[in-house]
């Protein structure tokens, strides 16, 4: 079987400083691209918690298989791209599969579509799940799908002699990315706070996922109109299953003939010789060099991912990584890389492993953090232990014993810090009032001692950790005696009894509207840090009026913490720095290592690092039960440290190939010699046939030397 030899194409695209002016369009649709998907994910969660009304667990669950699949699917666009219809045209069709899920999104969010009776809320909420399911399904093939195509689209538009502008397009290309990412980051959660709809006015998600669908919508069309500067390398055919077969060949012909019998082969791949041209199995032989080292990879991503696992982080932080990517990436092109490769040569692989011992850096400084975030947390009940906090709503001091513990309560006040009991005591209000108090294991409650005609209590559970993200637990005692409405920032306390449930408010000046059922109102204000819980009590005595918020008191049940969020920058400044150096220079190994038919299917398996490496998460996080999270980032720092070794030592023993140099001496070879073809039956060493194969490899064996390059 002949391998037909490539054909350059001969249109060349205008250049503009040195770089041709068609990926300017490329570097546009990006950017629009990874806008429309970062935008549609920021509130997906929101979207599927607050529109169709599903728990948290099976939301967050959803969210996460969208986002894998995503990283799964563009090992398809790949072979579509490299096996048939090429780079240009599968991200057309694909990108028109990702506006239509865009849309289709948007439409989902719509609530008047089945809202007939216009109080709201969706009817037929079947239709928006099925609607939002479709939507994903087709955004998770386009994303994925063009996904290894655009980069690896980009690097074509360069000519043999651009090779250190093709290095500073990968740059730019991940400039695109982070920039998209940011701005819809920080724009989509405010498009979904405006109100809309024909009938009630509620949070707008069809403006929030509309404006992603719009940009998807652009991000095609800069493309296309871009089209008649592009250069097309055509598709090699189905090259996945000629791969696929080739190395299965070599491998069931290698095993036929294992015996010493026969004469050994310099690779194994070269056991394909008898049936397959010499071009593809060189092709095969640079490909699978470059999927081996990808092996380690995917530890790198599963640190990456989990960056944002810091206790006392908030929401906010997340816009850190992209900025500083923004700044990094033009940094490291034109100052840091230039230094370095004054003292020494600083090549791919050296550089992908320093970005992964960046990262483990990185968790080793998120460790340290946590250590001292943890001296600021409260001791937590052990396994056979309660915690308990005694609340006084009568207007009068109290003295409570509890298991022989005298406790001193101020009218409507709180015991300042929490006390451990076993899980059952004995509890005495008054002389002669007892009660006997069982706890559940390792939990935290308030009791609350109610007013009435004689004392009594009312047992409520407390959190059992520290608030996430920086966020605040509240929550309200109502002691009035009527029914309180109570707000916060718009949100509403939702009385199952006395006391409210949870509500997670964010740091700042929080205020409380308490309302009454004939319409009288107060406000009081309390100004909250990050990670700190309060009870609010309102008590007996409380009174609407001017004064009405001196009457209200807040005890604090867990201090917010003490440990400044800006100590994150360390942590978030090495892994962006790592990610910079790792993520940057692997696309570009990726492009430059890859034979001219696999460039979209090693970009692939490039992406398929990330998917995995969310996999690695999800098991090492099961199998460890590390108690301390300090301790589990070491775990997961020492991890990527041990990978980094095992990809140093691969590293150095890869050998760097120009794979358009092999190809073209492999496409001027002789006709009649690349059809020549050796019998199944291999030649026995000391046969005759055997010292002219000997003969055939001595005079070929300047062949092999395009394939011999300087090791890192």
């Amino acid at each position: 079987m002949a391998v037909e030899k490539i054909k350059k194409p001969k249109k060349r695209s205008a250049t503009i400083f040195g770089y041709p002016l068609s990926i300017f369009f490329i570097v546009v649709n990006e950017f629009c691209e990874r806008f429309s998907y970062y935008g549609m994910r920021a509130v997906l969660v929101l979207y599927f918690k607050y529109f169709l009304k599903w728990d948290e667990d099976f939301a967050t669950t959803i969210y996460h298989a969208f986002v894998a699949l995503c990283y799964l699917t563009p090992i398809l666009g790949a072979i579509v791209a490299d096996s048939w219809l090429g780079k240009f045209k599968t991200i057309v069709y694909l990108s028109i599969v990702y506006a239509v899920g865009q849309v289709v999104m948007a439409v989902s969010a719509i609530q008047d579509i089945t809202d007939a009776n216009k109080d709201g809320t969706p009817d037929n909420m079947t239709l928006h799940v099925a609607l939002s399911m479709v939507g994903l399904l087709l955004i998770a093939l386009g994303t994925g799908g063009i996904k290894p195509c655009v980069a690896a689209f980009g690097g074509d538009q360069f000519e043999d002699h651009q090779e250190k502008q093709r290095s500073t397009f990968f740059s730019i290309f991940y400039l695109s990315i982070n920039a998209g990412s940011l701005i819809s980051t920080l724009i989509t959660p405010i498009l979904r706070a405006q109100t809309c709809g024909i009938h009630i006015q509620q949070e707008c998600y069809p403006l929030a996922f509309g404006v992603p669908a719009a940009l998807m919508v652009v991000a095609l069309i800069v493309f296309i109109v871009g089209s008649p500067m592009y250069i097309r390398n055509p598709p090699q055919g189905n090259i996945i299953v000629k791969v696929c077969k080739c190395i299965g060949f070599a491998v069931k012909n290698r095993f036929r003939h294992r015996s010493s019998q026969y004469p050994k082969r310099e690779h194994w791949m070269d056991w394909a010789e008898e049936k397959y041209d010499k071009l593809l199995i060189a092709q095969v032989k640079m490909a699978l060099k470059v999927l081996f080292l990808y092996i380690p990879l995917p530890m790198f991503w599963a640190l990456f991912d989990q960056q944002g696992a810091i206790t006392i982080q908030p929401d906010q932080m997340q816009t850190v990584n992209p900025i500083l990517i923004l700044i990094l990436v033009p940094i490291m092109d034109t100052l840091i890389y230039p230094l370095i490769s004054k003292c020494f040569n600083f090549t791919p692989l050296r550089r992908i492993t320093v970005g992964m011992f960046l990262a483990a850096l990185a968790f080793v400084a998120a460790a340290l953090l946590q250590i001292q975030i943890d001296k600021t947390l409260p001791d937590f009940p052990s396994s056979t232990e309660g915690q308990v906090k005694f609340i006084n709503m009568v207007n009068r001091d109290l003295q409570i014993q509890a298991d022989n513990q005298t406790i001193s309560l101020k009218a409507f006040g709180a015991n300042e810090d929490y006390l451990t009991f076993n899980n059952q005591f004995t509890l005495v209000l008054e002389p002669g009032q007892q009660y006997n108090v069982k706890l559940d294991n390792g939990t935290r409650n308030t009791m609350a001692i109610i007013q009435g005609s004689k004392l009594g209590f009312e047992k409520f559970d407390d959190m059992t950790s520290k608030p996430e993200k920086g966020e605040n637990a509240l929550r309200v005692l109502n002691g009035f005696g009527s029914v309180l409405n109570v707000t916060v920032r718009d949100k509403v306390f939702n009385f199952t009894s006395n006391m409210s449930e949870y509500l997670s408010v964010s740091h700042g000046k929080a205020e409380f509207m308490i309302k009454d059922d004939r319409g009288s109102s107060c406000i009081y204000t309390q100004e909250l840090g990050f990670g700190s819980s309060y009870t609010l009590i309102i008590p007996s005595t409380f009174t609407f009026g001017e004064m009405c918020s001196e009457n209200i008191k807040a005890v604090m049940d867990m201090e917010p913490n003490t440990v400044h969020m800006a100590w994150q920058i360390i942590q978030y400044f090495l892994m962006t720095s790592g990610e910079v150096v790792f993520s940057v220079t692997g696309l570009e190994f990726s492009y430059s290592q890859a034979p001219s038919n696999m460039k979209s299917v090693l970009q692939a398996g490039w992406l398929l690092t990330v998917a995995v490496g969310n996999i690695i998460v999800l098991i090492v996080a099961e199998a460890a039960t590390l108690k301390d999270q300090w301790a589990e980032y070491i775990l997961f720092a020492s991890l990527l440290v041990l990978v980094c070794i095992i990809f140093a030592i691969m590293a150095y023993f890869y050998t760097y190939t120009d794979p358009t140099k092999i190809e073209a001496q492999f496409g001027e070879m002789e006709p009649e010699e690349k059809e020549k073809r050796k019998s199944f039956d291999m030649p026995r060493k000391g046969s005759a046939e055997s010292h002219k194969e000997d003969r055939r490899s001595s005079d070929s064996s300047s062949d092999d030397e395009c394939t011999k390059q300087t090791k890192i």
